[in-house]
């Protein structure tokens, strides 16, 4: 049984995401397909599916929501999880990350209606201004950041993504049987 995990990402920090779920549910004896969402044609080989998108603008990427536009029959048959990367949730204030988890929920939303997830992942991705190709959000970004709403570097909370990765596992033998006809569980 194979499993796909799907990415899109701006800078980089949402695909390295994706290989450290990857990275969990290989360990736990599954076998994973990596991939950018712009280089997956067909989903159908696949038993379940991982998506997760960068935010930008308050807003999964493009490519991510065409992802899920282009594959919504085929992924309304197979288990789907789901997350997002953003900047909103890089904080230790517990009252701004509850405010950033709150907003991070309603931008995961219009995923939500295309895709039914068996289960939602949030993390805090990496701000470096330099690595920001678009001039405008660079601006942008750089202002925040000097007014202290978000804070640049590495934000990425390695053990809550592979805590949420090892979750996925018994939820995608649960939801598999339900959906697929005669399933053969995960190895």
């Amino acid at each position: 049984m194979t499993l796909l995990v799907t990415y899109a990402s701006r800078s980089g920090s949402t695909a390295e995401i994706a290989e450290a779920i990857a990275e969990t549910l290989t360990k736990r004896g599954l076998s994973v397909d990596v991939q950018p969402m712009t280089q997956v044609t067909d989903v159908a080989p696949y038993q379940a599916v991982v998506a997760g998108s960068a935010v930008r603008q308050q807003e999964w990427l493009p490519e991510a929501m065409q992802f899920l536009d282009a594959h919504q029959h085929e992924l309304a048959h197979k288990p789907v999880a789901i997350f997002e990367v953003c900047m909103a949730l890089a904080t230790k204030n517990p009252t701004r990350y509850q405010s950033g988890l709150r907003a991070a929920s309603s931008w995961m939303a219009p995923a939500r209606q295309i895709v039914n997830p068996i289960s939602e992942g949030y993390f805090a991705g990496v701000l470096e201004l330099k690595k920001i190709k678009e001039l405008r959000f660079r601006i942008a970004l750089s202002l925040m950041v000097r007014i202290g709403l978000f804070p640049e570097g590495d934000h990425r909370d390695w053990d809550a993504i592979h805590n949420w990765a090892e979750t996925l596992p018994t939820l995608l033998i649960a939801e598999t049987a339900t959906t697929l006809p005669d399933a053969v569980p995960f190895a």
